[in-house]
């Protein structure tokens, strides 16, 4: 089983690149994020000829999710589910072959003292009562998408720059390490503990991507049952290169399932 995951920036304005990567590499699921773009006016037709099944919920001009199958979907569950406001487009839960796929956006927190912060490490609390809830971690699921988090040092270029981004801050690693240990695995991490990769180079720094100046904050996770089962995780840098790309890149992996 082959699984992608892809911070899109924009389903419309990548869709030749999302096309693409799905007829070169024809994963068995592929998770989108950040598709800007309201379930109404969601590009389906495109995918009609490409053999996916597709599931979204979005939102005009951000958020918004989506997830790609080869086979349907068994079940489809949007949202934290928690009565709590906002319950934006940031996560959906597609059930394939009886297994569970968690395709979230993490909110990205904007700065230390904004409300948006606080609102970012209060989903990841959410999130891990989300896990509680829906999923056993004896049995196999995926956790993947946007975690606008950079784990360890070895996640983010010049680590001691930024202490106080709000992607690399101690309370948002703290946090984001407090809902992966409800039972998910860093798949990336377990096969490669030393490996620097990034899936991430910020468009205003224009020769980021040239000086390998970038983040990994997109990340497949799997609980334990699952992870001893991973045989290959790698980042796909070419869309990063393409015409009218993304600031993030393709992450896959492959189970032996």
């Amino acid at each position: 089983m082959k699984v992608a995951t892809f911070n899109v920036n924009s389903l419309r304005k990548r869709l030749p690149v999302v096309l693409d990567w799905l007829q070169q590499h024809r994963p068995d699921i592929l998770c989108l994020q950040e598709t800007k773009v309201q379930d109404q006016d969601f590009p389906a037709p495109a995918f009609v000829s490409s053999g996916y099944h597709l599931t979204f919920r979005g939102m005009k001009s951000y958020n918004g999710v989506a997830v790609l199958t080869r086979t349907p979907p068994e079940a489809v569950f949007y949202g934290l589910d928690d009565g709590k406001d906002p319950d934006e487009a940031r996560l959906l839960r597609v059930v394939v072959q009886g297994m569970p796929i968690i395709n979230t956006y993490i909110p990205q927190g904007f700065e230390i003292d904004s409300p948006k912060y606080q609102y970012k490490l209060e989903w990841f609390t959410r999130l891990r009562r989300y896990f509680e809830k829906h999923l056993s971690p004896k049995k196999p699921a995926i956790w993947c998408g946007d975690m606008n988090v950079a784990p360890t040092p070895i996640d983010v270029h010049s680590p001691e720059k930024h202490l106080k981004h709000v992607c690399f801050h101690e309370d948002a690693k703290r946090a984001y390490q407090r809902t992966m240990s409800w039972g998910f695995i860093d798949v990336f991490r377990k096969l490669y503990p030393d490996r620097q990769q990034y899936t991430f180079w910020d468009y205003r720094a224009p020769s980021s991507l040239e000086a390998n100046k970038g983040w990994r904050i997109d990340h497949i996770l799997a609980t334990a049952p699952l992870a001893e089962q991973c045989t290959k995780v790698e980042v796909d840098i070419e869309p990063r290169r393409a015409k009218e790309a993304s600031d993030h890149t393709f992450l896959w992996a492959e189970f032996a399932v």
